[in-house]
């Protein structure tokens, strides 16, 4: 098969990097390796991180339109009380950490609608349960990609690749230069980075899974085959255990105590990522609340699951399902109540959520993929606020998006540090998008040119949807004008061309001062 791009994985950063291509006119080949585009918002079953500006700016104008889609969605579909319905920021689960916290499965249908058109019009071919097996290269140039489907091989080519699966996967078969885990200050300056290079230190993940809470019923699954041990655990820079409403304070570097549901004063942990406020809805439509549960019992740091045997990584994907299953079955059974006495029996799985059979998300929640080593790499003193001579917003001539965050590391696999950081806004350079020596490989979403660091930034929603936007558009832009990747980063008037393209398209450049995070 052949096309003009090969998007590789549809996450976030790949559905909106095949949009932007097919926008521009190009024929795209799209895979990904569920059976759900989506990424973070459905298959990995996290609402929405963003900044506190999300509202009225600092995001791309299809990602506004999706915002806008969700909550009408829910005003629409939904028997929602009037009073909801009219509320011009509906959030449909009322959580604390999520402007718009949503079910994954309505923002896997917003997406879908997005890229349905051209899916009509065949410029994109969409091929799920799809794993990239090999890479062809020669003279620095991609030739052809071969990915398996159902056991079955087939190669597919095009005049640009672009990686956008959640691990980088495509840089290490096509020989790509890229860096992984915990940089060294000499490699990037950083004064937060480590003395030494630690390519296995990388950000936790987690495996996400979605409960109902039904405070009358009795839904205690069977005790995990790994309870014991995870009940028992205490990390060694914690002094805290795994399961209990202690978690890990990075501000601090101590414990930090929460609750189950807030209570007006304290901030509950069921509403943290609650996807359905019951109270929301006409009553007795929902049975009870809906909320996705990625809090930090659930964040698993034995261990990286890039670039390890396959065996190693399977064993620590069994073993971050097992501790998500056991905080459940310790929730159901012995967690502290608000009210006195032990265990939410009334806790239910929903498989159905999720889509999946034992309730747990399709692809687990990835925070840290491996980077590639670009032209322009954006590193911690071009956002930390504490230590960024631009005493603002680092303005960038070759701008191709713009994003805010707190520099945030979960608890990482092998020095086990946090790391939280006040930030000024970022716009994302050119150069980021494109690597040092393959001439017709893109990264489009966390494995751009960044660090350990300020991936802790790049990684969230509203910045992959960016980065992948941009990155389509790249590409298509380079086919348009027969230009290398490299002259266009070079030629300042290829630079702003392919910026006024991007404008056009609705990608914003450029951050008002707007203070820090």
């Amino acid at each position: 098969m052949n096309a003009d791009v090969l998007v590789i994985g549809a996450g976030i950063g790949g559905t909106l990097a095949a949009l932007s291509a097919a926008r521009m006119g190009k024929s795209v080949i799209l895979t990904e390796e569920t059976d759900w585009i989506g990424g973070q918002l459905t298959a990995q079953a996290v609402p929405p991180d963003e900044h506190p500006w999300i509202e009225s700016f600092g995001c791309t104008a299809t990602y506004r339109q999706f915002r806008n889609r969700l909550r009408d969605y829910y005003r629409t579909h939904y028997p929602i009380r009037e009073e909801a319905r009219g509320d011009a920021l509906l959030n449909p689960g009322s959580a604390w950490v999520s402007r718009l916290s949503h079910e994954p499965k309505v923002a896997k249908k917003l997406l879908e609608d997005m890229i349905q058109p051209y899916l009509s019009n065949g410029q994109i071919t969409l091929l799920l349960e799809t794993k990239p097996v090999s890479v062809e290269v020669m003279g620095d140039q991609i030739t052809s990609v071969t990915v398996k489907k159902k056991g079955k091989t087939l190669d597919i080519a095009g005049a640009y690749v672009l990686d956008a699966t959640e691990c980088g996967d495509l840089l290490p078969l096509a020989g790509a230069e890229y860096r992984v885990g915990a940089e060294s200050k000499d490699m990037t300056g950083e004064p937060h980075a480590l003395d030494t290079y630690r390519p296995g230190d990388m950000q936790s993940f987690t495996q996400v899974f979605a409960l109902q809470y039904d405070p009358e019923g009795s839904h205690t699954i069977d005790k995990p085959l790994m309870y014991e041990h995870w009940k028992s655990y205490q990390a060694s820079f914690l002094e805290h255990l795994q399961l209990s409403w202690d978690i890990p304070d990075a501000d601090t570097g101590k414990s930090k105590r929460f609750r189950m549901f807030n209570d007006g004063e304290e901030l509950g942990l069921w509403q943290y990522r609650r996807v359905i406020d019951a109270n929301l809805f006409e009553e007795g439509f929902f049975k009870g609340d809906l909320s996705l549960i990625n809090w930090p019992q659930n964040d698993f740091w034995e261990g990286a699951i890039v670039d390890v045997p396959e065996e190693v990584r399977q064993d620590r994907l069994y073993q971050a399902k097992q501790l998500s299953l056991s905080l459940l079955y310790w929730l159901q059974t012995e967690a502290p109540r608000d009210d006195g006495g032990f265990g939410y029996p009334g806790l239910k799985l929903r498989p159905d959520i999720v889509g999946t059979e034992d309730g747990i998300a399709k692809h687990p929640y990835i925070r840290e993929s491996r980077r590639i080593e670009a032209l322009e790499t954006v590193v911690e003193q071009d956002i930390n606020a504490d230590y960024s001579p631009y005493k603002g917003v680092r303005k960038r001539k070759n701008s191709i998006g713009i994003g805010a965050y707190r520099i945030d590391l979960h608890p990482t696999t092998e020095t086990n540090r946090l790391f939280y950081a006040p930030s000024y806004p970022f716009e994302i350079p050119l150069g980021a998008l494109i690597p040092k020596r393959l001439k017709n490989l893109i990264p489009a979403c966390k494995n751009i040119g960044c660090t350990h660091l300020t991936n802790g930034c790049m990684r969230v929603h509203p910045v992959e949807w960016n980065i992948g936007e941009s990155a389509g558009a790249l590409a298509a832009f380079a086919i348009d004008h027969k230009a290398s990747l490299l002259s266009i980063h070079e030629n300042a008037d290829l630079t702003w061309a392919f910026q006024q393209k991007l404008e056009h398209l609705g990608v914003a450049l450029h951050w008002p001062e707007v203070g820090i995070l």
